[in-house]
């Protein structure tokens, strides 16, 4: 500001920590009509992660909450109509807290976190909820869409980018050092960290039991996600098919399915989760969105890692922790090339991915954050940690955020 300018407004702020301060999921499920959740409402679920927040953090007086962001990439039937307002309502909130829907594919709740966060930050809110939401089988991706045809035939984009099976073809097209043998061991160890972290209890924590309904089995209860394949080995996966290619490389057990759920996160600023009571999980440090080849979506994150680094002044060095979205391991395989870090680095979602427990779509990206806020509990030796995810027509979105239980170099 100028010498002698007079302030903008006489309550203007300045930037602000943003604490993550807990994640919650529901139990995700397969897709289809014999999923758990094909008898039950999109924003049903969305609703049930809401509501268990809210249970969770008695201290934090409803009518704080400043904002309710949920995405959802297909945003039709019980996944349209502002479903951030309509949550918000269904879940109890009062009348007086606002919401909003977006959409940013695979990214949506990512992208929820990171522009509630900017108006914590910025002074906007104080408190806000984000998250993502996607019923998979009752509205298939690109349910009800019209793409402009002139993105085809003006050659705006390669055909096969509209198809995100191809794009992990066409990653493994640009980079043959990854092979079918890799992805495939990324897989299987991703099955076998997943099924050790609900074992001892690694996962487990962070679910929201949701009521289902079976027209065949009546109610039940899901508590537990559906989607894994414990016992997956490499023969097993080396005869599955390859549906985008003939003799290609990506298969049902490279790549994650197709899947219903729905996540969310409460965010607050940090001096305001410190009146309230309320844990600070993890610190915002930054967050960084890039375009790349809608062909080779997959290695969106690597442009949007690299531009966080410079705005941030971190380097791969500096992150203790990668929670990294397994839409295909094609994908995280050439993420992890790019920074020079081993298929098998231990830092590198040690619970499990995707491919594991499953992908629904807009869901994701707190699902990936709250893993990471749990694993920041356990290691007061890591200061960074990062989420990143790849993101359909051509993008990767990458957040890093502090271990607030850091306790320095040893």
């Amino acid at each position: 500001m100028a010498a002698g300018a007079t302030p903008l407004a006489p309550n203007a702020r300045s930037v602000r920590n943003v604490a993550f301060v807990e994640g919650v999921r529901t139990p995700f499920g397969k897709a289809g009509e014999k999923g758990m959740y094909a008898g039950t409402r999109a924003d049903d679920l969305v609703v049930n992660a809401i509501r268990e927040l809210l249970r969770r953090h008695p201290e934090l007086p409803p009518e704080r909450v400043d904002e309710v962001a949920i995405a959802a990439t297909t945003q039709i039937g019980d996944q349209g109509l502002t479903i951030g307002r309509t949550a918000a309502l269904l879940a109890g909130l009062p009348k007086s807290v606002p919401g909003f829907a977006l959409d940013r594919m695979c990214a949506g709740a990512m992208t929820a976190v990171t522009t509630t966060a900017s108006g914590i930050g910025f002074g906007a809110y104080d408190i806000a909820i984000a998250g993502g939401v996607e019923h998979m089988g009752r509205h298939p991706m690109g349910e009800g869409v019209d793409p402009n045809p002139r993105i085809i035939a003006d050659k705006l984009v390669d055909p096969t980018a509209l198809v995100m099976g191809q794009t992990a073809e066409n990653l493994h097209d640009r980079f043959p050092a990854i092979t079918k043998q890799r992805t495939d061991a990324f897989a299987a160890r991703s099955q076998e960290k997943y099924a050790e972290a609900v074992k001892t209890g690694k996962i487990g924590p962070e679910l929201v039991p949701v009521a289902t309904r079976s027209k065949e089995l009546g109610w039940g209860l899901a508590t537990e996600d559906e989607p894994p394949r414990p016992g997956t080995t490499l023969e097993t996966l080396a005869g599955l098919k390859t549906p985008f290619r003939p003799h290609g490389r990506i298969t049902a057990g490279n790549a994650a399915g197709l899947n219903d759920g729905a996540t969310a996160a409460l965010l607050a600023d940090e001096d305001t989760a410190r009146e309230l009571g309320l844990p600070i999980g993890m610190r915002l440090v930054g967050y960084s969105f890039a375009g790349v080849e809608p062909e080779v979506m997959g290695i969106g994150p690597v442009p949007a890692t690299e531009k966080l680094f410079k705005r941030t002044g971190l380097s791969i060095d500096d992150i203790g922790l990668f929670e990294i979205n397994e839409a295909f391991a094609v994908q995280v395989l050439a993420f992890l090339d790019h920074f020079g870090i081993a298929d098998d680095d231990p830092r590198v979602n040690q619970w499990g991915g995707a491919i594991a427990c499953g992908h629904p779509l807009a869901s994701s990206g707190v699902r990936l954050m709250t893993q990471l806020s749990r694993q920041f509990a356990e290691r007061p030796d890591v200061r960074y940690g990062l989420t990143t995810m790849c993101i359909g027509i051509g993008m990767g979105g990458t957040v890093i955020w502090e271990n607030p239980a850091f306790e320095g170099a040893k």
